[in-house]
């Protein structure tokens, strides 16, 4: 995974700084189901490909639904196809694959890559915040429909009066 993040960060900064934000956020989309299928592989995972299929499809058809039917316009006029950000839905479902597939190990990086992307589609004014939470609730919300959950490590949020915090059960 190391390797894989130290790629994206030599492969980003082959861009100029003034551009950086807007063509990593693109790059990511196509680098991180990519990456998921890779890691698949690496992992002799057949299934886990399937799952992978079966949302990063269901995502993107239902991404491509909801612009056609909302015709939301871009904050920056250049189009009607705001709602739901593409690019957020793609790389959450690939960052919630990985991490409910093969656990906080690869899930955390995920997350904060996709989550620079969502912030890119906003900062670069083609979505506004709303667009990009859309897109990654349902990239998170199919691969939660489709993917086996990682049973070695389970950490969830606690929430009362008195305290936040989060519970994990480990299998060994």
């Amino acid at each position: 995974m190391k390797y894989f993040i130290s790629a994206l960060l030599v492969l980003c900064s082959c861009y100029s700084q003034a551009s950086f934000k807007e063509k990593s956020g693109g790059f990511l989309e196509i680098a991180m189901p990519l990456t998921a299928v890779g890691i698949t592989y690496y992992h002799e995972d057949m299934q886990g490909f399937k799952e992978l299929a079966y949302t990063l499809s269901a995502t993107a058809l239902t991404t491509v639904l909801l612009k056609k039917t909302v015709k939301k316009e871009r904050p920056d006029g250049s189009g009607d196809d705001a709602f739901p950000s593409g690019h957020a839905a793609i790389t959450f479902s690939s960052a919630s694959f990985l991490e409910r597939r093969y656990g906080w190990k690869y899930g955390v990086p995920a997350y904060l890559l996709a989550s620079w992307t969502a912030y890119t589609r906003v900062d670069a004014d083609k979505h506004e915040i709303e667009d990009v939470l859309a897109g990654a609730a349902i990239g998170y919300a199919f691969s939660y429909l489709f993917v086996s959950e990682n049973q070695a490590l389970k950490v969830a949020p606690l929430i009362s009066k008195n305290y936040v915090g989060l519970s994990a059960q480990m299998i060994f």
